[in-house]
């Protein structure tokens, strides 16, 4: 029985102490505070290398547009509601942190190329924001770029009039660090605002 005792002993200690890694706070995410979900796949499987055309007609890459943190959306300037709600939105994000001091820059990103034109996506864009950066280009690298944010967009009806079904989450995009989080439709312009900076003051 007394070779039992310090068995059992040595047991409990080592559970307590599992059960302490296991629950203690993760210190080696920075951001840890400010995030709000949980990503499958870890942050690293978002975002990924772009070529295409901005509103003005000229090619840039994915670094040339994420050089500050910037708010990434898909959608399409042809879009009824669910579309200029979110842009919308993502600009007054862009200006309240702006009172705040912090350079903030919304991208719209179409899933509709055949006709967000560069004509078209500068005067949405510049409807909405004189910041925000409006991206078009071909199928193909519209496709790339929605496979590397997991972005699903499917065309839905035929003729002119057709529509495009797509998810609609804004991505956080901040240069070297990437992908940061991502924020649901639903979300208002000042509780994103609020998780930016939380981001931003810990780069």
């Amino acid at each position: 029985m007394r070779r039992v005792i310090p068995g059992v002993t040595v047991l409990t200690i080592a559970v307590a102490v599992g059960g302490y890694l296991l629950l203690r706070p993760d210190n080696s995410d920075r951001f840890a505070e400010c995030r709000a979900t949980v990503v499958a796949g870890g942050s690293a499987a978002i975002g990924g290398p772009f070529e295409l055309t901005d509103q003005n007609g000229q090619r840039v890459t994915d670094q040339d547009v994420i050089d500050r943190p910037a708010l990434v959306y898909f959608g399409y300037t042809f879009c009824p509601d669910v579309c200029p709600q979110d842009t919308y939105r993502n600009a007054e994000v862009a200006a309240l942190l702006d009172e705040r001091g912090i350079d903030l820059k919304p991208v719209l990103i179409t899933i509709d190329p055949a006709r967000d034109t560069p004509e078209a996506m500068k005067a949405f864009t510049g409807y909405m924001s004189e910041k925000m950066v409006g991206l078009t280009g071909t199928d193909e690298e519209i496709a790339a770029a929605a496979r590397a944010y997991r972005v699903y967009y499917s065309k839905n009806g035929s003729g002119e009039d057709y529509l495009m079904d797509h998810s609609t989450s804004t991505y956080l995009m901040v240069p070297e660090y990437g992908f940061l989080e991502f924020f649901r439709r639903e979300e208002s312009a000042e509780a994103i605002a609020d998780r930016v900076q939380c981001f931003v003051e810990k780069l």
